[in-house]
């Protein structure tokens, strides 16, 4: 009997589980047999690795082929273990050795090519922390592979220049009518990851609306600056043509740059949902999401038959999810959103197991004032009725809306000088206040292990962050007379502490709690 086997990687989301491939060659009738929960697309691998080896040059022995996927009771699923399966049978053949160390990564192709995969780049990651340092992937997938530090990356086009990369003793020449991987430079076209994971082909970001296009609108400007330093959810209501749209399409460019850390998360998202070639640097811009308003549920927070797939708000994870016409979305939609406003995850469970996806996001809606979207407040242009001008916003349920910090009435310009006014202050000018606010939150919580204000608890408001009275007076009665939900309570104190942060203070005073209780009061009645 000869065993061979070689490492791969099967993803459960966004983590990556190491799975060993043991092949054995037995003495009886031809078959091949894969075993260790392997889903459909998994055993469709049998055809494609026998073409494969067959015009590689290498073709596997007329005998029983056993592949076994370990640990057997995790489900396994997709084309990225097919070079790891076939570099197993090759070993317990005796044509490759020391393939046990060793990732392999890449789908086959009937010819014998290596195609990339998706996902790389978290399957990498986890290969290195689990001990494993060198990586074969397709050439496509060579860049992305490389974004890992640490991690060795091996690149090639073609199954059989892996073989002759690992050809044992015996294997003294390559087969007839193979092609000459020396030729392809297989040692040359090693990619190795710097050490602050980038890599050697990253590009530059890609290009994000000014907001210096915005003109007018100070107090929506305001509320987006809130938002954007210290990470608020933000409801903007407004007439058709008032730039609601417009500005929520500009938050991103006032958003810090992700650091090392969220760069890598938003990145593997990116690798397990984008198409297998498109991911070649770390994206440093904050996502941002903006589905239509037909879209599911499962569109927004992720679904499918088996296991389910990553929604909206994990792409948007890290950065920002827009509602355009919020009203216009579905209740349930809506308000499935709730949960992983609070938790910062989406945990969704199928068939075939469950899987929890990050979606730490920061919300954006947009909304007419009433169904014909003329309601202005003086009435003459609104054609609507007053029961649709009472239910409109009412889509929008009471429960979401409490979690909204910031919730700003955006007016139409009334005059030619305020429609064709000079251009307000660039996105670079408000940047500049948001980091600059960013960093003192990120020194004023470092102690309880938090960075933004949005995060900031109602016990350590209670205690560490606690107010003085003089400060919160007019606050605590409002919540003593049940005009205030405890929610809106802390929201409104989180935003105050925000507001104080862009105006350079060390604690908010009662012009910085007025002015975050103005900001959540504008729209939708109390907070």
């Amino acid at each position: 009997m000869t065993m061979g086997r070689a490492a791969g990687v099967v993803l459960m989301g966004t983590q990556g589980h190491m799975i060993e491939v043991e092949a054995d060659i037995s003495q009886t009738l031809p078959a091949f047999v894969l075993l260790g929960l392997p889903d459909a697309s998994l055993k469709e691998s049998q055809d494609r690795i026998r073409s494969a080896a067959n015009n590689a040059g290498l073709a596997l022995p007329p005998r029983k082929l056993t592949i076994n996927l370990l640990p057997a009771p995790l489900r396994k699923s997709g084309s990225s273990l097919d070079l790891a399966i076939l570099m197993s049978a090759w070993a317990a053949d005796r044509h490759v050795s020391g393939t046990g160390g060793t990732v392999f990564l890449a789908e086959l192709g009937l010819d014998g090519r290596l195609r990339p995969v998706r996902g790389v780049l978290p399957a990498v990651a986890a290969a290195v922390r689990a001990g494993f340092s060198r990586v074969v992937v397709s050439r496509g997938n060579a860049a992305e592979a490389a974004l890992v530090p640490g991690a060795e990356v091996l690149a090639g086009d073609l199954v059989i220049e892996v073989a002759y990369a690992f050809r044992s003793d015996q294997w003294k020449e390559l087969p007839s009518g193979a092609p000459d991987p020396l030729d392809r430079h297989w040692g040359g076209t090693t990619v190795r990851a710097s050490a602050q994971g980038t890599s050697p082909s990253e590009t530059d970001a890609p290009e994000v609306p000014d907001l210096a296009e915005v003109h007018g609108q100070h107090e929506a400007r305001f509320a987006l600056e809130a938002a954007a330093a210290g990470g608020h959810h933000l409801l903007l209501v407004g007439p058709p043509g008032a730039g609601k749209t417009m500005m929520a399409e500009r938050l991103p460019s006032i958003l810090p740059p992700l650091d090392e850390e969220a760069a890598m998360e938003v990145t593997a998202i990116a690798s397990i949902t984008a198409n297998a070639k498109t991911v070649a640097s770390l994206q440093r811009t904050p996502p941002f999401e903006s589905p239509h308003h037909s879209a599911s549920s499962a569109a927004i927070v992720g679904g499918g038959a088996r296991v389910a797939a990553p929604g909206a708000v994990t792409r948007a994870h890290r950065g920002v999810l827009f509602l355009d016409e919020a009203p216009e979305h579905s209740r349930q939609v809506l308000d499935s959103l709730r949960q992983p406003l609070e938790s910062g995850c989406v945990s969704l469970h199928r068939s075939e197991g469950s899987v929890t996806y990050p979606a730490r996001f920061q919300l954006v809606m947009a909304a007419n004032p009433c169904l014909c979207g003329m309601n202005t407040g003086s009435g003459t242009l609104c054609t609507c009725t007053v029961l649709q001008r009472r239910t409109y916003l009412s889509r929008i349920s009471g429960p979401l809306l409490d979690r909204i910090d910031c919730q700003v009435q955006v007016e139409r310009p009334r005059s030619v000088s305020q429609s064709l006014e000079s251009s307000g202050e660039s996105s670079g000018a408000v940047l500049r206040r948001v980091i600059h606010a960013r960093a003192a939150q990120r020194e004023r919580l470092a102690p309880w292990g938090l960075e933004l204000n949005s995060q900031v608890s109602l016990k350590l408001l209670s205690h560490g962050l606690r107010l003085p009275r003089t400060a919160t007076g007019r606050l605590d009665e409002a919540l003593d007379r049940a005009d205030l939900s405890l929610r809106g309570y802390v929201r409104v104190l989180r935003l105050a502490w925000t507001i104080s942060d862009i105006s350079g203070e060390d604690r908010p005073g009662e012009e910085h709690i007025d002015a975050a209780v103005q900001l959540r009061q504008q729209v939708g009645g109390p907070a």
